[in-house]
């Protein structure tokens, strides 16, 4: 047996002669004491030891074959799933007016028709309903709620198809929250609604600058209103974006949380992330979590909002691989108007578009360089499952092609061993 090459090894300060191990293909932890490290690392460890670090992915019997399943990956995952995951877009519209929304240079008044909602749900029964395949939706917008109606048009007939076909059906979305108000979750329950993701950018003083509504006034307090009535309700996932300036003021949005009674067991995740403006660049409801930097100040303030939300029980993002939607070949966006993609970033790139929903999808392997991250230099790195090529909405905009990775290495090098330790210290609360 041999070491994995997918693991990272850190010193113990206050147990000399112990190594934290962590394996970033499994995510599991361990402390080793050195002799047994070098043990493992010589191919001479036997017994409880070796059968330990087998079980928790440390030590592998052939690190070729461990580099040629990591290229493949996804090649098996994508013949095994037995998932249909959509993005559905039903308008370009908002009630609010962010300062940093990357939708601004193709915003307004569209809307999803009928006519498009009726091909998307005859397109989805057949080609994935009817096949057996389960079925989740994440409606989006612009602000999905404006599109209510259609909300619960397409749910309620998707849901149905589903049951008639022996399989599951649920949805959720991405909203600004302002209009998710108790009424409208419990009319949406009963048709399959489980979960929404919901932006808040720190306490009022920050949040209404940065997210107000159209008329210019805050729309902090109509969110966490609506939260607190909904919590317990469906999932909800908060987000929220911050600045080099204003991020030490986000801690206090942590204690209004809590004293509206929106606590960590009514959470399904919290994840703070940096607004990194450069070359025209900005950021969304749903793609400014893929975006990563290595400058000292995101990294110290990721961390920071981590430990401060840890230490009130929030359940912030474990450690764990992850990879770009592109990798699964049923995880798709469709846009208003019918045209498909593979991230909400890309749709205001024609050249990005994979197909439409009366033409189907074409082959975008080219255009989307999906083997990118097949090179030496990824699959030999230690941080490759935790990345898998990085955000290609950030090589986009370096290089307005997708013709490199977002290479991770500097950002993990500066923050990973401080991310596990916070994980150890609050075991309770990572999901």
């Amino acid at each position: 047996m041999h070491l994995s090459r997918y693991i990272k090894a850190y010193p113990c300060p206050d147990r000399p002669g112990s190594t934290l191990l962590f394996s970033t293909k499994r995510s599991s932890i361990i402390e080793v004491p050195d002799d047994v490290l070098r043990a493992a690392g010589d191919n001479t460890i036997t017994g409880a030891n070796r059968d330990t670090l087998i079980r928790l992915g440390f030590l592998v019997p052939d690190p070729a074959a461990e580099r040629r399943e990591m290229r493949d990956v996804f090649v098996r995952a994508n013949k095994q799933r037995n998932l249909y995951n959509a993005v559905v877009v039903l308008n370009l519209d908002c009630n609010l007016a962010c300062g940093y929304c990357y939708e601004d240079n193709f915003r307004g008044n569209f809307y999803m028709s009928a006519e498009t909602a009726d091909l998307l749900v005859d397109t989805v029964i057949r080609d994935q309903i009817q096949k057996g395949c389960e079925v989740k939706i994440s409606f989006y917008g612009g602000e999905p709620l404006l599109s209510l109606d259609l909300i619960k048009d397409i749910a309620g007939r998707l849901g149905t198809a589903a049951r008639q076909n022996g399989t599951k059906f649920s949805f959720s979305m991405i909203s600004n929250g302002t209009l998710l108000s108790r009424p409208v979750v419990e009319e949406l329950l009963p048709l399959g609604f489980v979960g929404a993701k919901i932006t808040l950018d720190g306490p009022p003083e920050t949040h209404d600058v940065s997210r107000p509504f159209v008329s210019g006034s805050g729309s902090f307090d109509a969110i966490i209103d609506n939260l607190a009535a909904i919590a317990g309700l469906i999932t909800l996932n908060l987000g929220g974006n911050f600045t080099r300036d204003n991020y030490r003021l986000f801690p206090a949005l942590l204690d209004q949380l809590l004293s509206k009674g929106i606590t960590p067991d009514k959470l399904g995740r919290l994840l703070f992330v940096p607004i990194i403006q450069k070359s025209g660049e900005k950021v969304g409801d749903f793609g400014n979590a893929c975006a990563c930097a290595s400058e000292p100040w995101v990294i110290e303030a990721g961390i920071f909002l981590r430990e401060e939300s840890l230490k009130r029980g929030f359940p912030a993002p474990k450690v764990r691989a992850s990879a770009c939607t592109i990798e699964y070949e049923s995880d798709v966006v469709i846009n208003y108007n019918g045209a498909l993609f593979k991230c909400p970033a890309f749709m205001s790139n024609d050249s990005l578009q994979i197909g439409t929903l009366k033409d189907g999808i074409k082959d975008y392997r080219e255009s989307h360089n999906i083997d990118v991250w097949k090179e030496d230099r990824c699959l030999d790195c230690a941080y490759l499952p935790l990345c898998f090529g990085g955000c290609r909405q950030m090589t986009l905009l370096r290089t307005e092609k997708i013709e490199t990775v977002d290479c991770r290495k500097d950002y993990f090098d500066k923050s990973l061993e401080r991310l596990i330790r916070q994980d150890l210290e609050y075991r309770t609360a990572v999901k």
